[in-house]
């Protein structure tokens, strides 16, 4: 019998992690991210750091301490004395969804940030989950007496007045007033791991999309289609790129596919035309 001792590609490597929501392996699948910038990054081995990390935590706590007591604990060790915080001098640079990056500058944005604070706080027995509020990801920890809500950029707890504060812009970008107000707590509610990874990559994807960088872009799209097989609009964006490439069977191809299931999307008639341009390019 012949072994297939073949090093599988990033993508397929990140397919074999993204398989089963019942074992979503958070952590690796972030760090696996960055494999498309950095192909030579060793995934293993910044998962040997953060564990590196984890074990210079818990040995600052006691293992009967309350919940109250680790997360102070876990606070002080991750933005006090390693200093990991938001990058405000450069929002934007794509090193700030990349895991192995922000472990060694100590820099990035809430997501990344939460991703690996949640680990750490997962390592001390902590009942923490990251929350998809919008605009701004954060934290969250159920403590015996409440909840605590951290925004992961700067390490401050937030109370319900400040949360409401950061949701009114969105509140009334989206008409959300009066009756039909949202409770506070949806906007608190849990995000499941395959979420917290589709939201790092599209923030890639708004980054490449802005620098019209299509070749970075289609490797983002590779992934929230093998993320989110039917987010439709993930093919159209992909299909729009491999255009922008002069790939035109690859951008046929996933347009095509767009069309097939957005039956009642806004944008049907200009992705149409833009199809039919391609046809018509390639005959």
């Amino acid at each position: 019998m012949q072994l297939n001792l073949a090093v599988p590609s990033p993508l397929q490597y990140f397919t074999s992690l993204v398989q089963c929501d019942a074992h979503f392996p958070l952590l690796e699948a972030a760090i696996s991210l960055a494999q498309d910038e950095y192909p030579t990054l060793d995934v293993q081995q910044v998962l040997g750091d953060v564990d590196q990390l984890q074990a210079r935590l818990k040995r600052r706590v006691a293992r009967d301490a309350p919940a109250l007591q680790r997360l102070r604990a876990l606070n002080q060790f991750f933005f006090r004395d390693l200093n990991f915080g938001g990058n405000v001098n450069d929002y934007y640079d794509p090193d700030n969804s990349y895991l192995n990056a922000v472990l060694r500058t100590r820099r990035g944005i809430p997501i990344s940030l939460a991703v690996l604070w949640l680990e750490l706080a997962a390592g001390l027995g902590l009942n923490a989950r990251g929350v998809a509020f919008p605009g701004h990801f954060m934290v969250k920890i159920n403590l015996p007496k409440g909840q605590v809500v951290i925004d992961p950029f700067s390490g401050q707890s937030l109370s319900r007045e400040e949360l409401a504060e950061r949701l009114e812009p969105y509140r009334q970008r989206g008409g959300m007033r009066d009756e039909f107000e949202v409770p506070m707590g949806l906007y608190l509610q849990a995000a499941p791991p395959r979420e917290i990874i589709g939201r790092m990559l599209r923030n890639l994807q708004d980054i490449h999309k802005t620098q019209k960088d299509w070749a970075r872009l289609i490797a983002v799209q590779h992934r929230l289609i093998v993320l989110q097989p039917d987010a439709w609009p993930e093919y159209r964006d992909r299909g729009l790129a491999w255009a922008a490439q002069g790939e035109v069977a690859s951008a046929v191809a996933d347009l095509e596919t767009y069309l097939a299931h957005a039956d009642d999307a806004l944008d049907i008639d200009a992705v149409s035309e833009r199809l039919a341009q391609l046809r018509r390019a390639s005959h």
